[in-house]
């Protein structure tokens, strides 16, 4: 779910395909302004692995869950486990049928999303066909928002956490901007010393750069914080004016995304006793 400024990077030209030794991309077929290019279809295994996971199979259509499971048998393996970062629609609501399709169970950190017995939460490690997935809690977009690390490809597959061009929104009242803000940092020093280069995200291309794309995310933040602000301070008092005054040269389709964000912001700015809201 995006709100238009762009990250920098070396992003891949097309979404896709390919994007590391374990990670293939399958793009589902719903794009538009808030889902960029579409939904990105994670299939992550290990190369000589008969076993596949599945990192959110996207919308309920037929015809993209057929073609995931058709990729996943196309390189000689079947999927084992469906992972999802995190309850939107757009990335978790094919979850049910495509558990439907192969049989193979569905963790989350929300129960409420779970197919099977076991869900995800900080600190888990996902081990499927000797593949090592790292769960790290990444709150902020969205309250069971989850990352998951990629050792073996300095990788990590981000959601909505970090796309792969444009800012993501901060889903309030769900989302909270505290929170995000942390998840930034966890994901900024898995990049400074964990050995991750590469973001796979939920949408978007593949980003080569993840330490400069999650710090531009923190000084995008930071910069729009200090924007919602002054507007404040400038007599501007509901989410509605604050949007057009500070997203002003946003396309207003993504508007109704920015209030969201903006909600979060002037929450996160009264909690910390910056601004006061008659």
């Amino acid at each position: 779910m995006t709100t238009g400024t762009t990250p920098p990077g070396r992003p891949q030209p097309t979404v896709g395909g390919r994007a590391t030794a374990r990670a293939l991309n399958v793009l589902a077929p719903n794009p538009s302004a808030m889902t960029l290019d579409g939904t990105n279809t994670w299939i992550v295994a290990e190369p000589d692995s008969p076993l596949a996971v599945v990192v959110d199979p996207g919308p309920l259509d037929e015809a993209h869950l057929a073609n995931v499971l058709a990729t996943v048998e196309r390189t000689g393996k079947r999927v084992a486990l469906t992972l999802l970062t995190h309850g939107h629609p757009d990335h978790a609501e094919g979850a049910s049928r495509f558990a439907e399709l192969t049989g193979a169970p569905v963790r989350a950190l929300d129960p409420a999303l779970r197919l099977g017995e076991e869900g995800l939460g900080e600190g888990d490690t996902v081990t499927t066909g000797g593949l090592e997935l790292r769960v790290i809690a990444t709150p902020g977009h969205t309250a069971d928002s989850l990352c998951f690390h990629l050792p073996a490809d300095g990788a990590v597959l981000t959601g909505d956490t970090v796309l792969g061009r444009g800012t993501t929104v901060v889903a309030h009242p769900d989302g909270r901007l505290g929170d995000y803000l942390d998840s930034l940092r966890r994901l900024q020093a898995l990049a400074v010393d964990g050995g991750v280069d590469t973001v796979l995200p939920g949408h978007g291309p593949v980003l080569h750069d993840a330490r400069g794309a999650v710090e531009f995310y923190l000084a995008h933040r930071a910069h729009r914080l200090a924007q919602v602000e002054t507007a404040v301070e400038d007599g501007l008092r509901t989410p509605e004016a604050v949007v057009a005054h500070v997203y002003a040269d946003v396309d207003r389709t993504l508007w109704p995304a920015a209030e969201l964000s903006v909600r979060a912001q002037l929450d996160y700015l009264g909690e910390h006793g910056l601004i006061e809201l008659s």
